[in-house]
């Protein structure tokens, strides 16, 4: 993880970077129109769980299941390959995200630890636990070098004690942040991208910017594309200033996106309601 330099708050140095205040802006103002909105008043549970269906499908497009959204919402079955089984994780972690916002400031390696399990739905001994060096990783999507797993460990702890310690800096910088770190490290031997977008969903549920969890950034990312997504971590990876900013900047495109889709579904409900 890269910081400007030292710092009590070493993510709020982070806010500071070139372009970083202005995307922090801008998701402010376009989390503050969907819930400005006349349907969000009476009918905010419905946006909420729509969300969270076009939330998950975004985020297994992104691990190599890109399904129709009504294909999504009209399956009851994914277990028969191994893109329902992406699909049905990618669904079962967004469910259990809001099951873990009160533990997630206390102990965020615990909720890490938690997600994997989901993801993976499985009683092998990898899962549920940080790798151990020499594991494969199964995570194809994402053509990196894999960090050693010491290195993960360290920067695990690092992490954890940042989020705990708490601090000022906005929610998009440090969801970005946990984000890229669980991208850039892979900590476990599988469904990793699929985890870091979920503890990204968290950060910014968890942090007040979006408490209903009405502007999923998968659905941005997705739209962004994969092309971008690997440029932008490639960014943040770098440890360069401008590299960590533009990574930041990506996760806010994300998630303005993922507002003005809930945006877009308020609208389509305020129009059958006319």
């Amino acid at each position: 993880m890269s910081t400007t330099g030292a710092s009590a708050d070493p993510l709020a140095a982070l806010g500071s970077l070139p372009g970083v205040p202005d995307s922090v802006e801008s998701v402010r103002k376009a989390v503050d129109r969907v819930y400005g909105h006349r349907i969000m008043r009476r009918r905010s549970n419905e946006i909420t769980s729509e969300a969270a269906l076009r939330g998950a499908r975004g985020s297994a497009a992104l691990s190599g299941a890109d399904w129709a959204l009504e294909e999504v919402r009209r399956r009851t079955d994914f277990s028969g390959d191994d893109e329902a089984r992406v699909v049905g994780a990618a669904l079962r972690l967004t469910a259990e995200a809001g099951q873990l916002l009160s533990i997630w400031r206390q102990s965020p390696l615990r909720v890490l630890a938690r997600l994997h399990l989901v993801a993976a739905a499985s009683k092998d001994d990898a899962v549920g636990r940080p790798r151990q060096e020499g594991e494969p990783v199964d995570e194809p999507l994402i053509e990196l070098p894999l960090p050693s797993a010491a290195e993960v460990h360290g920067r695990l702890e690092g992490l954890s004690e940042l989020i705990i310690a708490g601090g000022s800096a906005p929610a998009l910088v440090t969801a970005a942040v946990v984000h890229g770190e669980l991208l850039a490290l892979r900590p476990f031997a599988s469904h990793n991208g699929l985890v870091a977008r979920t503890a990204e969903r968290i950060v910014l549920v968890g942090s007040g910017l979006d408490p209903k969890s009405v502007c999923p950034a998968e659905v941005g990312h997705a739209e962004l594309g994969r092309a971008a997504y690997a440029a932008a971590l490639d960014g943040y990876v770098s440890g360069t200033p401008e590299g960590v900013a533009a990574w930041i900047s990506h996760c806010g495109r994300a998630t303005e996106l993922g507002a003005r889709e809930s945006t877009a579904v308020c609208e389509a409900l305020q129009r059958g309601a006319a």
